[in-house]
């Protein structure tokens, strides 16, 4: 079955009507695979340059602080452990990798249902094409703001157009993907997701 939705053009007048692939915008959307999904992205994005110098890596003597009994104090044998002044840090953290293996098939579904979560939610777009003659960032604006989308996220065709990437690199309320970057946690964060058709043509190619 077939999910039918209209399409606009950039100056905000309909281009006729599209029909989308159920089994890739018609999914019932499970919240466990879209966190398990933005999760995976996530934690592959992460520096896992946190660092913490251990007893061995602390400069200074490694002699015993005081002698063993008869000082009425506790017991010590090294004056850079870790419950002393300036001593190393005990478990801290090295350097690491974040990331985890998360199945294919599940990147896929998530995919999918974040695209039939957007179409579920009336917040799915499809634009006939992604273009802009002048490149100049006010053209692009005054379109924004007369098709009325709030922080849309634009996924357009292999091929973006250059005069369209070069108005939307100065507005903070758009970003731009080609459709091989289409991802979960992008997806899920934009308001409102903008597709050419070029970019649901390819999508559906991909993920059918």
């Amino acid at each position: 079955m077939a999910i039918e939705i209209k399409s606009v053009d950039m100056a905000a007048k309909a281009a006729g009507k599209v029909v989308l692939d159920e089994s890739v915008f018609g999914l019932p959307v499970r919240a466990d695979i879209l966190h398990r999904v933005v999760r995976w992205q996530l934690a592959k994005r992460r520096a896992g340059t946190h660092n913490t110098r251990g007893m061995a890596e602390i400069k200074g003597t490694s002699r015993k602080p005081w002698k063993q009994k008869g000082t009425g104090r506790a017991r010590a044998g090294n004056l850079k452990a870790p419950q002393m002044r300036g001593g190393g840090v005990a478990f801290g953290p090295k350097p690491r990798s974040h990331a985890h293996a998360l199945p294919k098939k599940i990147r896929r579904l998530g995919l999918k249902m974040a695209l039939s979560a957007k179409q579920a939610e009336s917040r799915l777009v499809v634009l006939k094409a992604a273009a802009l003659k002048s490149g100049k960032t006010r053209d692009l604006a005054a379109s924004l703001e007369k098709l009325g989308w709030s922080r849309p996220l634009v996924i357009t065709g292999t091929e973006a157009d250059e005069g369209f990437v070069r108005a939307a690199r100065n507005l903070r309320s758009i970003d731009l993907l080609p459709q091989q970057g289409a991802n979960v946690y992008d997806i899920l964060r934009h308001d409102t997701l903008v597709l050419t058709a070029d970019a649901v043509e390819a999508l559906e190619a991909r993920l059918k």
